[in-house]
């Protein structure tokens, strides 16, 4: 190897963020199959304190909390939804990363949609009102004449 290729391997290694999860060993349920749904339902809830994170990947006292809440009602033998729906109910639809569809949502889901529509309508109106303009400047009696040459030839 030479010396810029080992140069660039090691900015590589030292500048790749390493995937670094928030989850303490101490918070891991010994069962695979319910750390794995924790896994999963830690995944769609929000930091509150952190805001555009899950709670599996904040470092935040109250992710930690969360966390330990979520592994608490799946050990109690709470299914996903009621674990999310108990969550919800003390936090508010905030704390999911991925908000319901519902009438308070419509607005949230329907918006790229709406834009998208609006674009292209304005699109439309816009290339339909410059159709058959003519662009560009008459020719002046030189060029008149210069073009009638051309064309005789």
């Amino acid at each position: 190897m030479t010396y810029l290729s080992r140069l660039i391997v090691v900015l590589f290694v030292l500048f790749t963020p390493l995937s670094a999860f928030a989850v303490n060993p101490d918070e891991v349920l010994a069962d695979p199959t319910l750390e794995a749904r924790a896994r999963a339902l830690s995944a769609e809830l929000r930091c509150m304190v952190c805001q555009n994170q899950s709670i599996d990947d904040s470092n935040a006292e109250l992710a930690k909390d969360l966390r330990l809440l979520v592994r608490e009602r799946i050990r109690n033998g709470d299914s996903d939804q009621a674990v999310l729906d108990y969550i919800v109910s003390r936090y508010g639809e905030f704390v999911l990363l991925k908000p319901r569809f519902s009438v308070k949502t419509v607005l949230l889901w329907g918006a790229p949609v709406l834009l998208v529509l609006a674009g292209g309508v304005s699109l439309l109106l816009f290339a339909r009102k410059r159709t058959g303009k003519p662009t560009g400047s008459k020719l002046t009696a030189d060029e008149q004449a210069t073009l009638s040459k051309l064309l005789q030839k």
